[in-house]
């Protein structure tokens, strides 16, 4: 009997392989055991360890500016050089049960959730289980799934890349998120869309323009980031942000938020609108309810990495001082990958997660939804300012226009008089 011949060429391509298979199957470690502290940074934090006699001016200038707006609550938070100085809550978290606003109770932070979205495609990236550079659809694509293939006909779309969608760059003719109801009647559907109706709905037209070549704001393109992060990680998506940014960064008590106020947190804020801001609305599945825009008028925990998260002002400090590339907070990102998220364009191209990254004027990031606006503004000087309400304006999206203007008036009164202290390690 002849002696089977095992070519050398053969062992050293299944040598291959098999180092290919341990490459890529090291990308994603395997979920540890969550360890969280017994005790959050939110359980920490009174509005006492922020009052001092030489800031009362700061609290009035808040309070005048809630007053300004029909704001019924506020939480502000300062950090300076991944210090957290100032931590307060300002008047109401639930005016119905008498709860007044602490620097410990959470809030939907609105499109800000992009930001940390973005920290988690740069984590993916850091772990070699993706490119920015990569496409999104198309036979290469990182969703060359059958849900996607069979719905584009347009192969501009193969031309998408991750970071295409980071900038708002990827050609899409809408942005139907805040539209389930619209959807529902055009499609004749009889119950609320999903996130794979919202696919078909947008990628079975024709793009807007070619990818790259224009931007044009859309939570569609971080809808679709989110699916990219748990097709790479096979995980779901809130699994992975908590696990390997926020986790990893320090916060504990983040969370997709809910619709209505019987989902809510035990620390949750209670949301108000205006009658200007359209306070009344049919429910988002067109059950035929009336409900207050805030409850039910869209549907929030399908945003997902394009609006859904909540959180205290504090811990999305202790977030932004961990992707920042400053020594006083372990940053969850290398020098490179902050690098990359903050290098600025141009004032027309959007920066990777933040809004705007100007080296003259400082980082930005807004938020605004039925019942919440949100301000990070990140100074050149190292200084951070972060303000979430609970309430929404008939200004809606303009009203961190105002906020930032409240930041800097503020900034050039009382920054020297804020106190030497840091509230993230006060435990």
């Amino acid at each position: 009997m002849k002696k089977k011949i095992i070519r050398p060429s053969l062992i050293i391509a299944a040598a291959a392989i098999a180092t290919a298979f341990v490459i890529i199957h090291k990308a994603i470690p395997k979920p540890q055991p969550i360890t969280a502290p017994r005790i959050y940074l939110n359980d920490t934090l009174k509005n006492e360890m922020s009052t001092f006699e030489e800031l009362e001016g700061l609290d009035k200038k808040v309070r005048s500016f809630m007053r300004q707006w029909q704001i019924k609550g506020a939480s502000l938070s300062i950090m300076r050089n991944d210090s957290l100085l100032y931590s307060k809550g300002y008047g109401w978290a639930d005016e119905q049960k008498g709860v007044e606003m602490q620097p410990g109770h959470i809030l939907r932070m609105a499109s800000v959730s992009k930001l940390i979205t973005a920290a988690g495609i740069m984590v993916l990236q850091e772990l070699d289980s993706l490119s920015i550079k990569d496409t999104v659809f198309g036979p290469s694509g990182i969703l060359d799934d059958s849900l996607f293939n069979s719905t584009i006909k347009d192969k501009n779309y193969h031309k998408i890349t991750v970071e295409h969608l980071l900038r708002h760059q990827g050609g899409f003719p809408r942005d139907p998120l805040f539209s389930s109801r619209d959807v529902m009647t055009q499609f004749r559907l009889e119950t609320a869309p999903t996130k794979e109706d919202f696919y078909k709905v947008v990628l079975r037209n024709r793009a807007r323009f070619e990818p790259g070549s224009w931007q044009r704001y859309s939570n569609f393109g971080y809808l679709l980031l989110s699916e990219i992060i748990e097709k790479k990680s096979g995980m779901s998506y809130e699994d992975f942000i908590n696990r390997h940014v926020l986790y990893p960064a320090g916060c504990y008590d983040m969370h997709i938020a809910g619709n209505y106020y019987e989902d809510k947190r035990e620390n949750e804020v209670r949301y108000y609108t205006h009658d200007g801001d359209g306070k009344f609305i049919e429910e988002y599945n067109k059950s035929g309810r009336i409900v207050e825009r805030c409850y039910g008028g869209n549907n929030i925990p399908l945003l997902s990495g394009a609006g859904a998260w909540c959180g205290s002002t504090a811990e999305l400090a202790r977030f932004v001082a961990s992707i920042d590339g400053r020594p006083g907070v372990k940053d969850i990102l290398s020098q490179e990958s902050i690098n990359q998220m903050t290098e600025y364009l141009d004032k027309d191209t959007f920066s990777l997660g933040w809004n705007d990254t100007n080296p003259e004027k400082g980082w930005s990031r807004t938020g605004t939804l039925a019942g919440t606006s949100a301000l990070v503004k990140y100074f050149p000087d190292g200084e951070c300012w972060i303000l979430i309400t609970n309430t929404s304006t008939w200004k809606g999206p303009g009203l961190p226009r105002y906020t930032d203007e409240l930041f800097r008036n503020c900034r050039k009164l009382y920054s020297d008089k804020l106190p030497k202290q840091d509230l993230f390690f006060n435990r």
